[in-house]
């Protein structure tokens, strides 16, 4: 038998902005440093193909936020959520594997 607890609305849409507003200024960040140093340059496909990851991360993690009730889970899944997506995006970087 499993207990279910009320789903506390509160502040759901304020974690979704933070989490959202963090990963705009992510994808904002190698735009803003390729003005200040010559070392980091991006192209189109390089800002489309993090955006998309980022996306997926961002949505995949509001899935499981969706779908899970206990605080132990989700943090569970945006950890496993993180280490895959900074895996993919060294390996896309510098192919570690």
């Amino acid at each position: 038998m499993t207990h279910h607890e009320p789903i506390d609305r509160r502040g759901r849409g304020r974690w979704r902005i933070a989490m959202w507003g963090a990963a705009a200024v992510l994808l904002l960040l190698p735009l803003v440093a390729m003005q200040f140093t010559p070392e980091i340059v991006w192209d189109q496909a390089d800002f489309a193909i993090f955006g998309v990851m980022l996306a997926v991360a961002c949505g995949a993690f509001e899935l499981a936020v969706r779908l899970t009730h206990r605080p132990a889970y989700r943090v569970l899944a945006g950890l496993a959520l993180a280490g895959g997506f900074v895996l993919l995006w060294a390996q896309l970087a510098v192919g570690v594997f």
